[in-house]
């Protein structure tokens, strides 16, 4: 390609303004260039919580978005990922002492399908039992926070640490917790997506049953 022909290529670019989703308010995020408007979809653009509150002490938090929509200079974003920075986590652990995962995937009343990852840190070294209570009680009540809320909702909970602190309410009466995040939250599938997932399930089942 001539220098001519590239710089034409160039200035044919636009640049779009791509925005947070509603829940956060359509915050610009930044700004993505393309020659064409489907070329913007699927893109994916990182910020911190600090960055859009402006709020500094809120910069551990991650949030990932995903272009899902495009308008003639805009591009509208959908969540995608919730995450706290390896730098916070690593300041939370104490030499003996405890930190106990669980993975948990949830589906929302609205049939998003989420994966959310708590962690619980211990004062003190907890025994096996303990930590298996802990974990218990926090797959628990993710799942009772999924079965009552929306996508919208449960994102806002885990981002505002509402679901965190509530965890860490009932779980410090099973041993005593400095502190409970939920470290990564992850959208998995669209409400679409489970309900094809979910009809291609009960087609292999109607045909093991047709064969037997």
């Amino acid at each position: 390609m001539s220098e001519r022909s590239v710089s034409r290529a160039k200035q044919e670019k636009r640049w779009y303004t791509v925005l947070a989703p509603e829940q956060f308010d359509r915050q610009e995020l930044g700004e993505t260039p393309a020659d064409e408007p489907e070329k913007v979809y699927g893109r994916t653009i990182e910020t911190t919580l600090g960055e859009l509150n402006n709020n500094a002490s809120e910069n551990n938090t991650k949030l990932t978005f995903k272009i899902n929509d495009v308008g003639s200079d805009s591009a509208y974003t959908e969540f995608k990922e919730h995450s706290l920075t390896r730098d916070y986590l690593r300041s939370l652990v104490r030499r003996g002492a405890s930190k106990i995962e669980a993975y948990v995937t949830v589906l929302t009343t609205d049939d998003y399908r989420v994966q959310i990852q708590p962690v619980a840190f211990t004062t003190k070294k907890a025994d096996a039992s303990q930590e298996k209570a802990i974990r218990n009680q926090m797959v628990e009540m993710i799942e009772e926070a999924a079965a009552d809320r929306t996508f919208e909702e449960l994102i806002d909970s885990v981002v505002e640490g509402r679901l965190s602190s509530g965890i860490y309410g009932e779980a410090k009466t099973i041993y005593p917790l400095r502190r409970v995040e939920i470290q990564k939250t992850t959208l998995e599938a669209h409400p679409e997506e489970v309900a094809e997932e979910e009809a291609t399930a009960v087609d292999v089942d109607e045909e093991d049953v047709a064969t037997e």
